[in-house]
C-alpha cells in the first residue's frame, strides 16, 4: 500500500514536494487555499541551481530551456548609471552568474502539469483549520480532515501551519515594499541588471523574447495606501538611469503589482515537527535581495521525496528521514538568509550619505575569483542522492 501526503499549499514549494513524492510512488494529495491554482504576473531569475532542481523533478534540459530567455547577471550600477560591480567578460564568472529570465507564471503552470499527469490530487477552497501533526512512529497526522503519513507544510510567508506548530517564530516587516511588472519590448539585451540607491533598488531582465520584467525595491512604510501606484513610481525613481525611466515609461498602470516585503528572521527552529515537514517561505522565508526564493522552493520540494519520500518508501523510519532532511536542509537555508540579510544590508537597505560612495569604491575592488566563489556558493547546488533507508 502506497504511503500517502497532504501537502498544504499549491505554490512552486508545494507542487514540487508533491511531484518529487509522486514519483517515489507516495498517493499525494495538495490542498490550497485559494480558489483556483495559479501565480500572479511577475518574472523570476532562475539559477543554476532552480534548474538543477527543475531538472531533478524529471524535466528534460529543453523543458527548462523553454520556460524563458537565457540571462546574464550583468551587475550593479548606481542610480545614475555609473557601474558598481560590473560582471566581468570571464566566461568562468559569466557561467557561474547565469540565470534563466522566466514568468513566474509558467513556471507554476508547468509544475501544475507535472503534478497532474503522476496523479496528484488538487483540492482547491481549503482552509486548513485544524492540525494534529502526529508521531513519525505512531498516529498519523491529520490536516483538513485529511489523515496522513506526511504533511508537507507549503504554504508560505503567511503559513498556518507554522502558526499552529511554531508560534514564536514570526514574520518581520523589512521596511520595504516592491513594485512589480511584466512589460512588452525587450530591454538592454540579454541582461539581468540591478541599479543601487538610497535604500532602494531597481532592477529588470528578460522573461522570454518579447516581455521584460522589472522590480522596483523601495522603503516605505508598512501598509502604506497609494492611489496612483505608478506615479509613485515613476516620482520614486526620477532622476535615475535612462533604462529605468525607459522601462518606467513604457509601463501600463494594470500592469504593476506592489506588495510589502516581509520575511522570517532565523526561520524555524527545526524543518520537521510530528509528521510534518516544513519547506519553502514556511520554513525559511528569507529577504529576496539574494533572488534564492524560487530556487530554495524548488530545492526543498525535491529534497522531502529524495530525502524523506524515498527511504521511507524503501520500508526507512520516518522520523530518521525527516531528521535527515532538517540536517540537510536547515544549515544551507540559513546561510543563503543570513547572505540575503548582508546583502539587503550593504545593498538595497543601505541609506544615503557618504555611505553610498564608500560602499561603491570597496565593491569595485572585488576580484572576479571572489564573485565566482560567492556565486558557486549559492548557485552550485546540486541535487542529492536518494537517502537510503534507517530501519
Amino acid at each position: 500500500m502506497a504511503h500517502s501526503a497532504v501537502v498544504v499549499g499549491g505554490g512552486i514549494a508545494g507542487l514540487a514536494a508533491a511531484i518529487s513524492l509522486a514519483g517515489q510512488g507516495w498517493q499525494v494529495t495538495v490542498l490550497e487555499r485559494r480558489g483556483e491554482l495559479g501565480e500572479v504576473g511577475a518574472g523570476v531569475a532562475m539559477s543554476r541551481n532552480a534548474v538543477a532542481a527543475f531538472l531533478g523533478l524529471g524535466f528534460e534540459p529543453e523543458q527548462a530551456r523553454a520556460l524563458g530567455f537565457p540571462t546574464v547577471a550583468e551587475g550593479t550600477w548606481t542610480a545614475k548609471g555609473t557601474p558598481i560591480l560590473a560582471i566581468p567578460e570571464d566566461p568562468v564568472v559569466r557561467e557561474a552568474v547565469a540565470v534563466t529570465g522566466v514568468h513566474r507564471r509558467r513556471l507554476h503552470q508547468a509544475l501544475h502539469h507535472r503534478a497532474e499527469a503522476q496523479g496528484v490530487s488538487i483540492l482547491t477552497g481549503v482552509q486548513v483549520a485544524q492540525l494534529s501533526p502526529g508521531d513519525p512512529e505512531g498516529a498519523l497526522a491529520q490536516v483538513a480532515g485529511h489523515e496522513a503519513d506526511l504533511v508537507v507544510a507549503a504554504d508560505g510567508m503567511r503559513s498556518t501551519i507554522r502558526e499552529k506548530l511554531f508560534p514564536s517564530s514570526t514574520l518581520a516587516y523589512s521596511g520595504f515594499s516592491s513594485w512589480r511588472a511584466v512589460i512588452p519590448g525587450i530591454s538592454n539585451g540579454r541582461t539581468l541588471r540591478q541599479y543601487w540607491g538610497a535604500e532602494a533598488e531597481f532592477g529588470f531582465m528578460p522573461v522570454d523574447a518579447e516581455q521584460t520584467y522589472w522590480y522596483g525595491y523601495v522603503s516605505m512604510p508598512e501598509r502604506t495606501v497609494i492611489e496612483d501606484e505608478l506615479g509613485a513610481a515613476r516620482e520614486r525613481f526620477a532622476g535615475w538611469a535612462d533604462p529605468v525611466q525607459r522601462l518606467l515609461a513604457a509601463t501600463d498602470p494594470g500592469a504593476l503589482l506592489r506588495h510589502d516585503v516581509y520575511h522570517l528572521p532565523g526561520g524555524v527552529p527545526r524543518y520537521a515537527l510530528g509528521r510534518v515537514v516544513m519547506i519553502g517561505d514556511a520554513a525559511h522565508g528569507f529577504l529576496p535581495t539574494m533572488g534564492q526564493g524560487v530556487a530554495t522552493a524548488l530545492e526543498d520540494g525535491l529534497c522531502v521525496g529524495l530525502l524523506v519520500g524515498h527511504p521511507v518508501a524503501a520500508g526507512g523510519s520516518l522520523s530518521a528521514a525527516l531528521e535527515g532532511f532538517d540536517q540537510a536542509r536547515r544549515p544551507r537555508c540559513s546561510a543563503l538568509s543570513r547572505a540575503a540579510g548582508l546583502s539587503a544590508r550593504f545593498g538595497a537597505h543601505l541609506g544615503g550619505g557618504w555611505r553610498q560612495p564608500m560602499r561603491n569604491a570597496l565593491m569595485r575592488l572585488t576580484p572576479p575569483a571572489l564573485l565566482t566563489r560567492g556565486a558557486d556558493a549559492a548557485m552550485g547546488w546540486i541535487p542529492p542522492e536518494p537517502a537510503q533507508p534507517v530501519r
